[in-house]
């Protein structure tokens, strides 16, 4: 069932990705060709304060036309540690420190094309500390009770991936943590 890498072709190598054509024989021999992004890794955090509200940010996405409502997050540092990028982007987008960071697992984005895999955190014991935002970010910073953010996830208004992923494991690590 494993495929075999014969070749690599890098068609692009932007700011934070590569797309590569891997030319791929496969379990029959035959060969295929597979369009893949390679992405350094990313987190994603879900920040509670002492009263259970969760910090939400909004932002518009290029890629979808769409302003999303989506937990901070943001891209890895080349050989970065997940928990210190965690920390960080937390306080970029969302102005606050976190005094305990405890890992939510991860997840891979969609490994059909990408190596883009996300840590999860759960942020909580926030202070306030704010670090500036990268020149291309411009986020609010939202604050909704944990209870309704998972409502707005079965309206299909909270429609990411990564902050769907995540406020579901901080419910359940909640209820059994």
């Amino acid at each position: 069932m494993i495929e075999i890498e014969r070749g690599r072709q890098l068609i692009y190598e932007g700011r934070v990705i590569k797309l590569s054509v891997l030319e791929m024989e496969l379990p029959n021999g035959a060969i295929a060709h597979r369009d893949v992004i390679a992405h350094p890794g990313a987190v994603a955090i879900v920040a509670l304060d002492d009263d259970r509200q969760v910090l939400l940010v909004r932002q518009y996405r290029a890629a979808i036309g769409q302003i999303m409502l989506e937990i901070p997050a943001g891209t890895l540092n080349p050989a970065e540690n997940p928990i210190v990028c965690a920390a960080r982007e937390l306080q970029e987008e969302a102005g606050y420190s976190p005094g305990k960071l405890e890992s939510l697992g991860g997840m891979f984005v969609a490994p059909g094309y990408t190596s883009e895999y996300i840590h999860l955190f759960l942020a909580t014991e926030l202070s306030p500390s704010v670090l500036p935002m990268d020149d291309d970010e411009f986020l609010e910073v939202e604050r909704m009770s944990l209870d309704d953010a998972l409502a707005q996830i079965d309206a299909g208004i909270i429609n990411d991936g990564k902050t769907i992923a995540g406020l579901l494991r901080a419910q359940r690590w909640l209820r059994t943590g």
